[in-house]
């Protein structure tokens, strides 16, 4: 070890205060930044296994393919794994409903099939021969077929053909030419019949484009196909397209960029841009609270050490030696530093992973557990990048050792060079301030450079701060824009169901497990003839209705619910049950306009001026003969309705925020319904564990093959998904600014002890003239509020311009233009506080290690 090295390692133990808060500035930056590769990792895993989970562990299949390019790709050095089966043919599904997708495809499955390219159950079994086959669920919601388990099919199954072109379940369904004949015909080759033995999810390997639903079998091994689909996985990924590409040759070929894409390999350029570019922007934030408190302290370890520099100068050291010296005390720390800190780093993501892994599965959906990957080159990658940052901070301040003349190092008279009129302060200060202020004052203009640096350290954290807490707030905003607020934990909603079908599914699905409350309605859409002089003013003016006596067409809902359900909420109206119930009654219905206002808030006024009204109502179909069919109807206004309405049938605000809709007993859906009127069926379960019961009731669904387009809502577990999105935000959005803040508040503390120990001699001057420690005290404080009000006045605007960009930039991406941005005040509040709290906090530490110092000690001493 040289001399220059021997000098800097002793300089080092000297300052142990200023090294170890150095120390810990690099840990925290190394653990930062290990963090967040470390969770990207894990992230990016968790993501790969979901979908490997859903759509199987390959990399790219191909469609088509004969017996002999199945044996050599199953051999090939570059694959690690395959999976195959055979493409036995197409038949035609009578009675499908989509006619881009009018076949049925059968896939011959081995035993290792089954286990290498996922299928869901739903009800049933596995096929355990070639005479049984799995259906998808989706033959019957969006086919209109139905399958139930115990049904036979004979299907004539054969190939598709494009003039002598062999057609696979890759190649999109070739409809019917200008001509009127077909540009694709089915071939059949033999009959076959299979018996229904389970109903499953639609295959992920099966793509939306395919023509043909994916009925599953098992393979036959005396009576194999001709052709094949086969599904390889390969040792190194990035090689996929031109290994696909070379293999192929003319057959067709599909990636799996489910899967392609959380391996960094998918042609899915947005998901890559975003990856890299949050990341970046995560690690170049990091790097910039690094930098600034890792040159700091260089640059105040160079001036404790400028006069050194300058004998070791007059002595002959070269300006390499002076550079090599303080880039030699940079490594000193990585070396300490970053270690700790990629150990920290990884540890924290491990402590975090458990809090929030349950969240995650709510989010996705999954029940892939959330576990910690390390990867090396990451971890290679991070702490590369944490001694980059060091060495950055140090080779500043180094070469602005290295190029100082030595005359000047040794009197260190370029450190502060100032002008009476750079510190001159004006008589109003001096009246205001006293004379502890106006010196508080001339200090932190007297060196502008240490002062700016203790100032835009405060500033980043504050930003970092008071952005991070605008960025959660919304995000939980637009969270709860997703959310619809209902009186039921699970929905079911389909359409023209006959009434016996629709009750005796009723009955069938609030029997499910966990169920204690159920309730049922139905939506008729219907049109309302309105006088402009019945609708009351604030709603003309809202509609543009200029014309005073005109007849409008409203759209009007009719919402049918049980007669006991009825009756109770007429009976909590205070309204007379003889009046409101049987044939020829009144009816309550609810008219309200929302009306949001630019203060946040929202007033809600009546559409209509009278409480009661007399209305004619016609079906609201496409025929307009149906416009001759309304019936009279006495209306009674109210201000709610019993059962919140579908959430198709609740409109949102952004659409029209006005909710007109008549609330009926159920025994009189029969005067409304004709057979043109689409209707609307929901059903509402309330349940202890809605997931269970859920899950139960698509079983029921299943086996009942509705024909009819449904959907199944779990809206405990939609609002349970986007609770766990907030927390999850919340957790990674507040450590994320908190470990930033501690680098900043380290930056902070390291800069203003040193700077008041490096004017010991000034401060211990001030005292052996007579300045008591009260006013010495008042002095500090003063200070401490320069430093603060400086911060917060451009902390606070650029912070408030930051939250106004994330607000702007989350709204239009989501194309929310109904909300309203929502200042930062209490984060802006947090922060301006704890900005003096760090501030005095560290300035009383300093103040006490000088006060305990001799003052004729501190005269004495040659450092300034």
């Amino acid at each position: 070890m040289n001399i220059f090295n021997k000098v800097t390692l002793q300089s080092m133990k000297k300052s142990r205060t200023r090294t170890i808060v150095t120390i810990i500035g690099v840990i925290l930056s190394a653990a930062m930044i290990t963090a967040v590769a470390t969770f990207g990792t894990t992230l990016l895993s968790f993501l790969l296994n979901i979908s490997i989970q859903k759509y199987g562990d390959w990399h790219v299949a191909f469609m088509d393919a004969p017996s002999s390019f199945v044996q050599e790709r199953t051999h090939d050095n570059e694959v690690t794994n395959t999976a195959v089966f055979e493409n036995i043919g197409y038949a035609m599904l009578d009675g499908v409903k989509s006619p881009e997708k009018p076949y049925l495809f059968i896939a011959g499955f081995s035993q290792e099939t089954f286990h290498t390219l996922p299928i869901s159950l739903i009800s049933g079994r596995q096929p355990e021969n070639s005479g049984e086959v799995l259906v998808p669920a989706h033959v019957a919601l969006k086919g209109g077929v139905r399958f139930t388990v115990g049904d036979t099919l004979s299907l004539a199954v054969g190939s598709r053909m494009d003039g002598g072109k062999n057609l696979s379940q890759y190649d999109p369904y070739l409809s019917v030419g200008k001509s009127g004949v077909a540009k694709e015909v089915l071939v059949p080759e033999e009959d076959r019949t299979y018996t229904v033995v389970g109903i499953c999810e639609r295959p992920g390997f099966e793509e939306h484009s395919a023509p043909g639903y994916t009925l599953i079998t098992k393979a036959d091994t005396t009576n194999q196909a001709d052709s094949f689909s086969l599904f390889v996985k390969l040792k190194n990924p990035r090689g996929i397209k031109a290994y696909a590409s070379s293999k192929a040759g003319a057959g067709a070929y599909v990636f799996n960029d489910s899967v392609l894409r959380f391996l960094g390999v998918s042609d899915n350029k947005l998901f890559n841009a975003l990856l890299y570019t949050v990341g970046g922007i995560l690690i170049a934030i990091i790097m910039v609270g690094s930098i600034f408190l890792i040159y700091n302290a260089f640059n105040i370890s160079l001036n404790e050490r400028i006069r050194q520099f300058g004998m070791l100068s007059s002595v002959g050291a070269t300006a390499r030696q002076l550079r090599n010296s303080v880039l030699f005390e940079g490594l000193c720390i990585g070396i300490i530093g970053i270690p700790i800190g990629v150990l920290v780093g990884i540890g924290s993501v491990g402590l975090l992973l458990p809090i929030v892994a349950g969240n995650f599965k709510n989010i996705l959906h999954s029940n892939v557990p959330l576990t910690i990957a390390v990867s090396v080159p990451a971890i290679i990658a991070a702490a590369a990048v944490s001694l980059v940052t060091i060495l950055i901070s140090a080779y500043i301040p180094a070469r602005k050792a290295a190029n100082t003349p030595v005359m000047e190092s040794i009197r260190q008279t370029g450190e502060v060079k100032t002008e009476s009129k750079t510190v001159r302060t004006s008589k109003l200060s001096q009246r205001i301030y006293g004379l502890e202020g106006t010196l508080a004052l001339k200090n932190f203009k007297r060196n502008k450079k240490r002062y700016r640096s203790i100032v835009l350290s405060l500033t980043l954290s504050l930003v970092l701060f008071v952005s991070g807490s605008a960025f959660g707030t919304t995000l939980k905003q637009l969270s709860k824009q997703y959310i619809v607020d209902m009186d039921y934990d699970i929905l079911f909603i389909t359409q023209d169901l006959d009434e016996r079908e629709m009750f005796s599914l009723y009955d069938n699905l609030k029997t499910t497990d966990g169920v204690y409350e159920s309730s049922y309605q139905v939506i008729l859409p219907y049109t309302c003839s309105v006088n402009t002089t019945d609708l009351s003013d604030y709603y003309r003016e809202y509609a543009g209705y200029t014309v005073s006596d005109e007849t409008v067409h409203l759209p009007i809902d009719i919402q049918f619910i049980p007669d006991s359900e009825y009756l109770h909420f007429v009976n909590e109206l205070g309204l007379s049950t003889v009046e409101y119930t049987g044939q020829n009654s009144k009816i309550v219905a609810i008219a309200k306009q929302r009306v949001d206002k630019k203060d946040g808030t929202t007033e809600v006024f009546d559409m209509f001026t009278s409480p009661s009204k007399t209305f004619s109502v016609s079906p609201a179909t496409n025929d307009k003969s149906n416009m001759e069919q309304g019936q009279n109807i006495n209306i009674m206004f109210v201000d709610t309705y019993p059962v919140d309405p579908p959430p198709n049938q609740k409109q949102s605000p952004e659409q029209n925020p006005c909710v007109f809709m008549v609330v009926a007993p159920y025994s009189l859906m029969a005067d409304f319904v004709i057979p043109d009127n689409h209707v609307t069926i929901g059903f509402g379960f309330q349940s202890k564990n809605p997931s269970k019961s859920v899950a139960e009731m698509e079983k029921i669904l299943q086996s009942a093959g509705i024909t009819s387009a449904y959907t199944l809502h779990n809206v405990y577990k939609i609002l349970e998904q986007y609770h766990s999105l907030t927390f999850v935000i919340d957790v990674f959005t507040y450590v994320f600014v908190i470990m930033i803040s501690l680098i900043a508040i380290a930056n902070v503390f390291n800069t203003i002890s040193t700077n008041i120990r490096l004017r010991r001699r000034e401060l211990a001057m001030l005292r052996s003239v007579g300045m008591s420690e009260r006013d010495f005290n008042k002095m500090m404080n003063f200070e401490c509020i320069f430093y603060g009000m400086r911060t917060l006045l451009f902390g606070l605007p650029i912070a408030g311009i930051n939250s106004w960009l994330i607000f702007k930039g989350l709204v239009a991406q989501e194309r929310m233009d109904n909300l309203d941005f929502l200042f930062p005040w209490r984060s802006m509040t947090i922060g301006m506080f704890s900005v003096f709290f760090i501030v005095f906090i560290t300035m009383l530490y300093a103040i006490s290690k000088i006060k305990k110092e001799n003052i004729i000690d501190a005269l004495r001493d040659d450092m300034t």
